[in-house]
């Protein structure tokens, strides 16, 4: 079934219109962006059982922007009807406009010459489909399931000493509007995920599973079968070795390719970055800075995750952009306004937190495309190494291109086999075109997750997937 339309929305449509064509008559450009977000969040574990909305994605309001010679404006509000829209245009007259004029006149920023953006005539009206509904499904039977997830995962093995489990979905309606554009979107996501911990000594040690996708509650179907496999991992850990430190031949799950990704070529080529100078990629563009077999995508278009979208909150249509092709970077991703300042296109990649934040360029979904070779093939061709799985965290510097991830464990390859062992944790490091020109071997098939959340430093959270296929890669480990 479609995702309907928020009714909320679709009654503050003709007063939506009614502003743009207000702000139209002072300014050559105007639009609004109407959001109706709303979200809940379940968990469960030895300490509890937690249910209710989820803040972070629950909101609702507008935010109007203007654009004309002299610079834009914006102004975000919850509340529209007929005497709203003459107040927001005077905001926008009296208080706005005046305020960015003694900025430029204080010297403290630049200006530059700026134009209304040249928009092509579009409606466009789409919903992503889901199975089961939500909140038709009912709390009591989500902490069914999630109750069912726990009670297996103990069930495994008495060493297990709890089991967490969780979900949560937001549906997504949004509206944009200006002179020449009439879009609407309806979108459902939902994320889960298990965890179970067992005691080493001092210590516990914990496996986990994510799970993901533009569906329902349908999800939960998937997280009941999988328990056994998690629980599993738990209990092998507990024979886990320490790192020694060193550079291996690896075989990276889709996971682990995921994490490498949205780390090592996901913010450095938010072009944002390239406008404030922030990122060494802007100076690679046309170079290679990865093995001819990779290939790269950001789109909100080209996957069914939680980082897609139909159109963007800059009001743009949602694209498939190639960053690297065959190991050349081409391009980056992109933002209405740093497009504007780098003049070239848009990719689609402008996204709010909430209609109260200011909207940045955001990866969507990010991955790398699919090779030919076989796992098993991979792990053959290796004569010490390891198979690396669950990344935990990550982080890089888009000006040196460094990168430090974290991954929960590594399965040890010798002579081409997997030997049983395993060691935990793992310390991902390296120069990011030197770690990607290593990449050797790539499995045909595409994962992506989209179970967590991606912040624009420390903060601008927005949902986004990652994935790829495995890989076969020289990595430094600690």
């Amino acid at each position: 079934m479609e995702v309907r339309s928020s009714e909320y929305l679709q009654r503050s449509r003709e007063l939506l219109k009614k502003l743009v064509e207000r702000l139209q008559e002072d300014y050559a450009y105007a639009s609004v962006l109407g959001m109706d977000n709303r979200a809940r969040q379940y968990s469960i574990r030895s300490t509890g059982i937690t249910a209710g909305p989820s803040p972070r994605f629950t909101n609702r309001g507008f935010v109007a922007r203007v654009r004309d010679e002299r610079g834009y404006a914006e102004y975000s509000f919850n509340h529209i009807d007929e005497d709203a829209v003459e107040e927001i245009a005077r905001i926008f007259r009296e208080e706005l406009i005046p305020l960015g004029s003694k900025v430029l006149e204080s010297g403290t920023f630049s200006s530059m010459e700026r134009k209304a953006p040249e928009e092509e005539a579009m409606t466009l009206r789409k919903s992503t489909e889901y199975e089961i509904w939500p909140y038709d499904f009912g709390d009591e039977k989500i902490f069914e399931v999630l109750k069912s997830i726990r009670e297996q995962a103990k069930a495994y093995d008495p060493r297990i000493l709890d089991c967490g489990a969780s979900y949560v979905f937001q549906e997504i309606h949004k509206v944009f509007i200006s002179g020449k554009k009439n879009l609407e979107q309806n979108l459902l996501w939902s994320s889960g995920s298990v965890n179970t911990m067992a005691p080493k000594g001092q210590e516990i040690v914990m496996s986990f599973q994510g799970y993901s996708g533009l569906v329902g509650a349908e999800l939960l179907e998937t997280m009941d079968k999988d328990v056994e496999n998690v629980a599993k991992t738990s209990i092998e850990l507990l024979s886990a070795e320490p790192m020694v430190p060193g550079e291996y031949d690896c075989v990276c799950t889709p996971s682990v390719t995921g994490m490498i990704v949205h780390e090592a070529f996901g913010h450095g080529v938010e072009m944002d970055m390239f406008v404030k100078d922030r990122a060494l990629a802007k100076h690679f563009i046309g170079e290679y800075v990865a093995s001819p077999l990779v290939t790269m995508h950001d789109g909100a278009a080209v996957m069914q995750e939680t980082g897609s979208y139909f159109f963007d909150d800059d009001g743009n249509i949602a694209k498939d952009t190639v960053i690297i092709d065959k190991g050349i970077l081409k391009t980056g991703m992109i933002d209405e306004l740093s497009a504007e300042v780098l003049d070239i296109p848009t990719t689609g990649n402008g996204r709010r937190e909430s209609y109260e934040r200011k909207a940045y360029t955001r990866m969507t979904n990010t991955y790398f495309e699919g090779g030919t070779d076989s796992v098993e093939d991979m792990i053959a061709s290796i004569d010490y190494g390891f198979l690396l799985d669950q990344p935990t965290s990550g982080m890089e510097d888009p000006k040196n291109w460094g990168i430090q991830c974290m991954v929960n464990f590594a399965r040890e390859i010798r002579d081409g086999k997997l030997t049983g062992k395993i060691f935990s944790p793992i310390v991902l490091t390296g120069y990011v075109p030197d770690l990607l020109k290593s990449i050797t071997m790539m499995s045909p098939d595409v994962e992506l997750e989209g179970g967590g959340m991606c912040g624009k430093g420390y903060k601008e959270w927005v949902k986004v997937s990652d994935g790829g296929p495995y890989i076969k890669a020289r990595i430094r480990l600690g």
